[in-house]
């Protein structure tokens, strides 16, 4: 028995040894996988024919570790579109398996910093990342060309470093950028379609996110399925009209309870700064339990939540953030980072794929 032992002691050190040493090696070889894997990553070709959405950033402006900020990968057919694009969301596509390249628009909901912060890298990494010879375009209501321009400027001399790096075949001049398509806020009551192709159509509706103004949701429709993303919002009768029966309602909400914890540390510490941030942001967003009635109301097949103000980070925080909405709307999902969904085409599934990155 000692023999055995010794024998295999000694086996088991001398494995270790070997692989101290070839550590290099073994780390190259893991590498060059990994990024084999990475590089040939298609998630759109492993979808099925339907509708599917996943959020590339399920947060608002502040920071957390599961909820990157606003951005909603939307999928009709094998066409990749995007709606809003916070912080770290570009990268989060290539993290879910989402080729920056294949995306065919991007929709704003509104130009709040946290939804617009990423859209440069976004689209550099569409431009150098696909070699699309045409800018990307970004659909938004009026003042969207503003945006647009203004990051077109900023990045100017990154085009051209990029191309006189990498020439033509890799990042083309007449890709570079992106190209504003606005659109007229519709009136309350009424949807305003903003882009059809290959069976998908997408509808703008106006929310209220005053005093921030224009803000809109957008309605997604494709071979008999539709989903609803609402975009910052209070709770408000034209989402409830517009979501009506639809497979997946996607909607922001702020914890006003939780918010007001923020609020009273921050005047303990004589942080006037954050209180009044705090004091400020509940009057503009839709709670839990808002959306949770709107859900009810509009009898919708599933709700997700996104936009989560302020992120759950302990546990049981995801109960004080609900605050009762569970029980108005047992439906639901809490978003973070990488959480999606497939609504097949011409079916009435609602499929829960993944959970979290």
């Amino acid at each position: 028995m000692k023999r055995r032992l010794l024998i295999l002691t000694l086996t088991l050190t001398f494995a270790f040894i070997i692989l101290y040493y070839q550590r290099a090696n073994i780390a190259a070889i893991l590498l060059e996988r990994g990024m084999a894997s990475r590089l040939a990553a298609d998630t759109i070709a492993e979808l099925e024919d339907g509708l599917h959405l996943a959020l590339c950033g399920a947060g608002g402006p502040m920071p957390g570790p599961r909820a990157s900020g606003p951005c909603v990968i939307v999928v009709a057919g094998k066409n990749l579109f995007v709606v809003d694009a916070g912080t770290d969301g570009p990268r989060n596509l290539l993290r879910l398996g989402y080729q920056p390249g294949a995306i065919q628009a991007v929709f704003l909901t509104h130009f709040h910093s946290d939804h617009i912060d990423g859209l440069g890298e976004m689209s550099t990494l569409r431009w150098a990342g696909g070699a699309n010879t045409a800018p990307l375009p970004v659909y938004g209501p009026s003042g969207v060309e503003r945006v647009v321009d203004g990051f077109n400027a900023a990045y100017a001399q990154d085009f051209i470093y990029r191309n006189e790096h990498h020439g033509d075949l890799v990042a083309p001049l007449s890709g570079a950028g992106m190209r504003a398509v606005p659109f007229t806020t519709p009136a309350t009551g009424e949807l305003a379609l903003v882009y059809q192709d290959d069976g998908l159509q997408v509808e703008a509706l106006a929310v209220d996110h005053s005093p921030v103004e224009p803000a809109v949701g957008y309605r997604f429709s494709y071979k008999g399925r539709s989903l609803l993303i609402t975009g910052d919002t209070v709770k408000l009768a034209n989402i409830e009209a517009f979501a009506r029966g639809v497979d997946l309602l996607v909607h922001e909400a702020l914890a006003p309870n939780l918010v007001k914890l923020m609020q009273d540390s921050a005047e303990s510490l004589g942080n006037s700064t954050m209180a009044k941030i705090s004091s400020d942001i509940p009057d503009y967003h839709a709670s839990p339990v808002d959306a949770a009635e709107t859900a009810r109301a509009a009898g919708v097949g599933h709700l997700l939540y996104y936009h989560i103000v302020p992120p759950l980070v302990l546990p049981g925080q995801d109960l004080l953030y609900l605050n009762g909405a569970e029980k108005i709307f047992p439906d639901y999902t809490l978003g973070e980072d990488g959480v999606s969904f497939s609504l097949p085409a011409n079916s009435t599934e609602i499929r829960l794929t993944r959970k979290g990155m």
